[in-house]
């Protein structure tokens, strides 16, 4: 019989397969936690492990290396994923240090890495020993600016570099440490009501919370979203708020038209295409949802298979964005929900921070440049495009409409902040601008960045 509490086993295997096949934490865990028959404390326990683990990499690896006496990179790969959950569990969760290197000693066998046992004992005693505060204090010591910051909230450098200037932006640069803080922080389960499906006011109460910004979001009071009976049949499903507000932005920014024809330019996973379809149903509006890669594509259909009956359905086709750019459809309303850097989700999606590198910028700007082309192409007279990132990266947000509006000179920048205003239930405190920034440590969203762009030439 097998020593290791199931929740560590859990997270020592959901870790190995992000590190080993750059697996999603996200998509993996529930798997893991079902398989396992994982339920109430322990799945928090293991969910927890997982999202608290990865989140604070960085800085558990810098005191790892302390501990050690060994820099991190020169640690092999299981059994640096096993120091990492055991630092978690020590420093930030304060577990009981004998559970904890016992247990951390047994995954480390289990990874076949019995050699290291000795090691990872002695390294995670020598965590026990001190408290978090102590450990804090010696590996940030000698550090300033961006390099101390990323070692504090975990975050690589370019990263931190990235998000300061995007603050600086607002004049708000003394928010970094907040918004820093803000992504180690899990973020609150919402859901998007669609609307004609299900009413978000008339659903409050004993299954979901009130939203806080969006008019069709609801909040979670825990468990497991899939066992929802709304959430199963498609009615509501998992959003982040500031996702909602995006493609509302949208649909709303003027009255829909019956017969406008709408395209979401890179639809997948169908998030806000089953938000669209189910607008553009009440508004008597056809949607075209468009994916490249083809496993997402029938997320996008699974997505918006509650509208599959509707007279004039929503339609999902795959290809290259970029080829609408020869302009032989138009439609009135574009969403534009481009591929970027994600360093706006690194909330839900910790690992990420981990993944991207400056390197990979310049070919995101490039490639959210070719497909703005492409959706202004595809744009009606008199239509509206959302470019929309789940990046406040200057380079991938406002850099990159400025660039837009040089280009197409038929285009005219609409006052985002204004549209998304009304929409909002809430205050948002946006800045006076014409694209609009939503935060995390501000709004309790993902940072998403939209800008609402007409088409104005004949």
């Amino acid at each position: 019989m097998s020593r290791i509490q199931p929740a560590r086993r859990v997270a020592a295997d959901v870790l190995a397969a992000v590190r080993e096949s750059d697996a999603y934490a996200n998509l993996l865990l529930p798997a893991r936690i079902r398989d396992a028959r994982l339920a109430g404390p322990d799945a928090g326990f293991a969910t927890e492990l997982v999202y608290g683990t990865l989140r604070m990499q960085g800085y558990y690896d810098r005191v790892i290396a302390l501990a050690a006496r060994r820099d991190a990179s020169r640690i092999d790969g299981p059994v640096l994923d096993v120091l990492r959950l055991g630092a978690h569990q020590l420093l930030s969760l304060r577990t009981a240090p004998h559970a904890v290197i016992s247990e951390s000693v047994e995954l480390v066998r289990r990874a076949r890495k019995a050699s290291a046992a000795g090691f990872v004992n002695g390294v995670l005693r020598t965590l026990s020993r001190d408290t978090l505060d102590v450990w804090r204090q010696r590996t940030l010591e000698g550090l300033r600016g961006a390099e101390r910051a990323a070692v504090e909230f975990s975050h690589p450098a370019w990263v931190v570099e990235a998000l300061e200037e995007a603050l600086a932006q607002e004049g708000a640069a003394d928010e970094l440490a907040a918004l820093l803080a803000a992504d180690n922080n899990p973020p609150r389960v919402a859901f998007a009501a669609l609307p004609g499906l299900a009413d978000a006011a008339q659903l409050a109460g004993d299954a979901y919370l009130p939203g806080r910004l969006s008019p069709v979001a609801l909040g979670s009071t825990g468990g497991d979203p899939s066992l929802l009976p709304d959430v199963a049949a498609g009615r509501v499903r998992v959003q982040d708020e500031g996702s909602q507000l995006a493609a509302l932005a949208l649909t709303r920014a003027r009255p829909v038209t019956a017969g406008e024809r709408w395209l979401d330019l890179c639809a997948g996973p169908g998030g806000k295409a089953a938000l669209l379809a189910a607008e553009a149903a009440l508004g008597g509006a056809s949607l075209v949802a468009n994916e490249v890669v083809p496993a997402r594509a029938g997320l996008v259909r699974n997505a918006i298979a509650p509208f599959a009956d509707l007279p004039d359905a929503p339609v999902v086709v795959e290809g290259d964005g970029r080829r609408f750019a020869d302009g032989a459809e138009t439609f009135d309303r574009i969403l534009l929900d481009a591929p970027c850097s994600g360093l706006g989700a690194l909330r839900r999606r910790p690992e990420a921070r981990w993944r991207k590198s400056p390197e990979d910028l310049a070919e995101l700007v490039a490639l959210q440049a070719e497909l703005i082309d492409a959706a202004v192409a595809a744009l009606a007279p008199g239509g509206v495009l959302a470019y929309v990132t789940c990046s406040p990266h200057p380079e991938e947000t406002r850099a990159q409409v400025a660039a837009a509006l040089a280009r197409h000179p038929g285009l005219r920048a609409l006052d985002t902040p204004a549209v998304l205003q009304a929409v909002a239930t809430a205050p948002l405190g946006l800045p006076e601008a014409v694209s609009a920034q939503l935060w995390p440590h501000r709004h309790g969203t993902d940072a998403m960045f939209v800008q609402l762009l007409a088409r104005v030439d004949p």
